[in-house]
């Protein structure tokens, strides 16, 4: 689901960007989605419209009770989290 999630500057998904660190869930019943991401710099413009995005898609899941999406900056991102498809994607291999 999260390879569907694309920043609108970027052509490549927020999970191949290496920007979703965490995806957790819990043990309860219904169970409840918590996914830690963070964007390419903090001062992103899009990144209300991008978490929102993430939190709208994983709440399609059937069976949860609710989805928690975090914004986190530690560790800073950087062009090393990204998978070899994205770095194909943008020229970088």
């Amino acid at each position: 689901m999260l390879r569907t999630v694309y920043d609108p500057e970027i052509p490549v998904n927020i999970y191949d960007l290496g920007l979703v660190y965490r995806i957790d869930l819990s043990d309860d019943v219904p169970p409840v989605l918590n996914v830690d991401m963070t964007m390419t710099a903090p001062t992103c413009p899009m990144a209300d419209f991008i978490m929102e995005d993430v939190r709208q898609k994983l709440a399609t899941i059937d069976g949860l009770a609710a989805v928690n999406v975090n914004l986190v900056f530690e560790p800073e991102w950087d062009r090393s989290m990204m998978s070899d498809e994205a770095k194909l994607e943008l020229g970088m291999m």
